[in-house]
């Protein structure tokens, strides 16, 4: 049965399933027969006993069959959790659902509600008897509740343009002016912006967006996005290894070097060092010929063991507030960041850092308005 034909009572049973596998053949799970008090607004008490254990630990299940946002946890869930740890200070609070998204968990967690949803992310503290269990799942929607989501996602060369922005511009702004800075339509900007505010990535007073949650909100667009995607980038090999690579693109003529970028693990390492190695991955302008670039730069074809990447600009985005790091172009480190969490290997530990390095510098990488952005591009 998928996801989104499933009722209350056939989620709540899978629910109980997935608790049996976790806790193993040495609990009882049971559902106690009558709902809670109306006024507490559950859906079921299910009780939890460890065997030869007198001791038992109850959960207060609140079944959501349609998506959990953020806001509906901030919103509905956080009063209900006020309200029971009054009525039932031993009872844990679990959430229910057939997915959640890595910012809904990480909401509920901060504020101690417990969570299980059918595709393995669950985090489940219970007093006593003491149980701890946390497991990830899924990062994104199963694709039987994609056609669920009527609202504007993360995904795409769009929302990519526009995560950029509002990570790299600091508000107070408008909708109409993300939109003129950017490029894209207001609908689709006032769409988006309506999903971020229910993801709790932004915040408005009024039409103004006040705040943004740029580093979740560099995690939530990784999570929509594959670096590596099949037919999106070249490998090739570096015969004289990648220092002369290197010393090749810094000879390059200022109209070459306008159509490359470099991202990835070399440009996360300039300001956030982990590891030494690594492909040097390169973004390359689809007006540039990169066959002629290749050669240019002493790099020959290769089906696998690629040590330099050339990879496709979805969009022209990926080159704006490009910054100049010992002669050589380097992304943004708004999209070195983005780039890194959604690649493979080591690179997402490398997004991590990072983001720690913009948050430890934002006033060297941000830009104060975005009166100062329609400046720069005007200069």
């Amino acid at each position: 049965m998928a996801a989104n034909d499933l009722t209350p009572d056939d989620l709540l049973e899978q629910g109980m399933t997935r608790l049996r596998e976790l806790l193993g053949p040495t609990w009882e799970i049971s559902r106690r027969s009558g709902i809670t008090d109306p006024h507490e607004g559950a859906d079921a008490i299910v009780q939890l006993q460890a065997e030869g254990d007198g001791t038992f630990g109850q959960l207060l299940v609140d079944v959501k069959s349609v998506g959990v946002t953020p806001r509906m946890v901030q919103e509905t869930l956080l009063p209900k959790l006020s309200l029971l740890r009054q009525l039932r200070d031993q009872t844990t609070l679990l959430v229910l659902a057939p997915w959640l998204s890595r910012q809904t968990q990480k909401i509920l967690r901060s504020h101690d509600i417990s969570y299980l949803d059918l595709t393995g992310n669950v985090s489940l503290r219970v007093r006593r008897p003491a149980v701890v269990i946390y497991t990830e799942g899924a990062a994104r929607a199963p694709q039987s509740l994609a056609k669920e989501q009527s609202k504007t996602t993360l995904a795409g060369p769009k929302a990519g343009r526009l995560v950029r922005l509002l990570t790299d511009v600091r508000p107070p702004y408008r909708a109409n002016e993300l939109a003129q800075a950017s490029g894209l339509s207001i609908g689709y900007v006032s769409k988006l912006l309506e999903t971020l505010e229910d993801q709790l990535l932004i915040r408005r007073d009024g039409r103004i967006i006040s705040f943004v949650d740029w580093p979740d909100l560099l995690r939530a667009r990784a999570t929509r996005e594959s670096l590596l995607r099949k037919g999106s980038f070249a490998g090739l090999l570096a015969p004289n290894g990648i220092p002369a690579v290197l010393r090749n693109i810094r000879r390059l003529p200022s109209s070459g070097l306008a159509h490359i970028a470099v991202t990835g693990t070399h440009a996360a390492h300039a300001v956030a060092p982990l590891a030494a190695g690594g492909q040097l991955m390169l973004y390359v302008d689809p007006l540039l010929d990169a066959d002629d670039l290749g050669e240019e730069l002493g790099l020959l074809p290769v089906d696998e063991n690629a040590d330099v990447l050339f990879l496709q600009a979805r969009d022209r985005s990926v080159f704006e507030r490009s910054q100049n790091v010992e002669g050589i172009p380097h992304v943004a480190l708004s999209q070195i960041a983005l780039d890194c969490l959604a690649g493979p290997g080591r690179m997402p530990a490398e997004g991590e850092a990072v983001i720690e390095y913009m948050k430890d510098h934002q006033s060297s990488w941000q830009i104060p308005s975005i009166h100062d952005l329609r400046m720069n591009l005007h200069a």
